[in-house]
């Protein structure tokens, strides 16, 4: 079976890139192409995709504001953003807006393919990397665990103790191997817990988990 996928761009030649990059593939195929964000949440409802490729900057509605709108109807369909800065604050907005991920748009066709496959099977796309100097730049904006609790840390106080070690390390950008291997535990436990913390913090995805221990004091910027 097919992963659907919705394109939405302001610039066509951008859009034919990730139309000539996609339809390479037997697993994928591009439903639809929206020029702006209006458009990708009217199209998203008539056409349900698996996966919306989310620009950021369009005219009419931003991608932030579409991403949010598509989450917050309740439609199946993943979106993953991608843009031109790897340090734009735009970005941290979207995954706080229900984003399943981001890439960069110069990202190699077999990154994306593997970004459009990992956001398709609920999982989500996350450069460790990227992650982290994104936080790094935008860390001193978020709120001060030390000024009173959180929302996020009463959500973190459901968790047990074994399932906070993996929510630090998952929040970290460690891969579920390494997860596994720094806790002896094998790689199936670690999804396991993953699933467990997803539905107890009533989060979408790794993303969410990433953003919520960044604002909940769990993790600080520069830890690994």
């Amino acid at each position: 079976m097919s992963i659907r996928l919705l394109l939405v761009d302001d610039q066509p030649l951008q859009r034919l890139g990730f139309r000539a990059v996609i339809e390479t593939q037997p697993d994928l195929e591009v439903v639809g192409e929206a020029g702006d964000g209006a458009q990708a949440v009217a199209m998203t409802g008539a056409l349900r995709p698996d996966v919306v490729l989310m620009d950021v900057r369009m005219p009419v509605l931003d991608g932030i504001e579409a991403t949010r709108r598509i989450v917050g109807s309740g439609a199946e369909a993943r979106v993953l953003v991608v843009t031109t800065f790897d340090l734009d604050e735009y970005v941290y907005a979207a995954l706080r807006a229900g984003a399943s991920g981001f890439l960069l748009k110069d990202v190699p066709p077999a990154d994306l393919l593997t970004g459009v496959r990992a956001v398709a099977a609920g999982d989500a796309m996350v450069s460790p990397g990227v992650t982290r100097r994104l936080i790094d730049a935008f860390a001193g904006h978020l709120p001060d665990p030390a000024t009173g609790q959180s929302p996020a840390d009463q959500l973190l106080g459901r968790l047990t103790e074994r399932e906070r070690d993996v929510f630090r390390q998952v929040a970290r950008g460690w891969s579920n191997i390494e997860i596994a291997g720094s806790l002896t535990i094998s790689e199936a436990t670690v999804k396991s817990h993953i699933g467990r913390i997803l539905t107890k913090l009533h989060l979408r995805d790794r993303v969410q988990l990433v953003v919520l221990a960044y604002e909940s004091g769990i993790v600080r910027r520069g830890e690994r």
